[in-house]
């Protein structure tokens, strides 16, 4: 018996999995608006049933989509950060990870185009500043405890950190639009070294 449900659920996680891989191909390609159930649920090999079993909704599946994204550049910054034991060193190498992560096809368009229209700019800046956000404050906060200047308050820290967020953005969508890379990442750079020593 236990086999059996371990065989359903394991059947139920791949569909799953299937359904969050092909639409997030489809959002990228058509946009939120441009894709509908029936179209994932054929793309994944599904029924519309099978789809509704996992997710309420289009909208639940495309929510389940940008945290896999989250989740992804999260996972990238953390891995380039702890290549060095030097907080200042891990705070930069976890952003030029960061913009390094954003360059996955689409990922740009999904995190700072798609999902503030689609579930809001209050979800979407949420569902970074339990991520991505949070690493990059967390980093901010290790790298200011060395940096010559004490810490100031914990607002400002969270502030400075808000900003350097909506500049690691606004860098990734450069980038993602054509804009030379390296000028962005060593601009990015600039800035943060600049706010250590604030």
């Amino acid at each position: 018996m236990q086999q059996i449900r371990r065989s359903n659920r394991d059947r139920s996680e791949t569909t799953r999995a299937a359904l969050i891989a092909r639409a997030r191909a489809l959002f990228v390609e058509k946009g939120y608006a441009g894709t509908s159930t029936p179209d994932i649920a054929e793309a994944a090999g599904v029924s519309r049933g099978a789809l509704y079993h996992q997710f309420d909704d289009k909208h639940a599946l495309f929510v389940a989509v940008i945290a896999a994204e989250y989740r992804a550049a999260t996972e990238a910054i953390e891995a380039g950060a702890a290549e060095t034991t030097d907080a200042e060193e891990a705070l930069l190498a976890g952003g030029d990870a960061y913009l390094t992560a954003m360059r996955a096809e689409g990922r740009t368009r999904l995190l700072l185009i798609e999902a503030p229209a689609v579930i809001g700019v209050k979800e979407a800046r949420d569902m970074d500043a339990a991520s991505a956000a949070a690493t990059l404050l967390q980093g901010l906060q290790a790298a200011r405890t060395n940096a010559p200047s004490p810490n100031g308050p914990p607002e400002e820290l969270a502030a400075t950190a808000d900003l350097l967020s909506a500049a690691f953005d606004r860098a990734a969508l450069a980038i993602d639009r054509g804009g030379d890379e390296a000028v962005y990442r060593q601009a990015i750079a600039g800035l943060v070294r600049g706010a250590l020593r604030q």
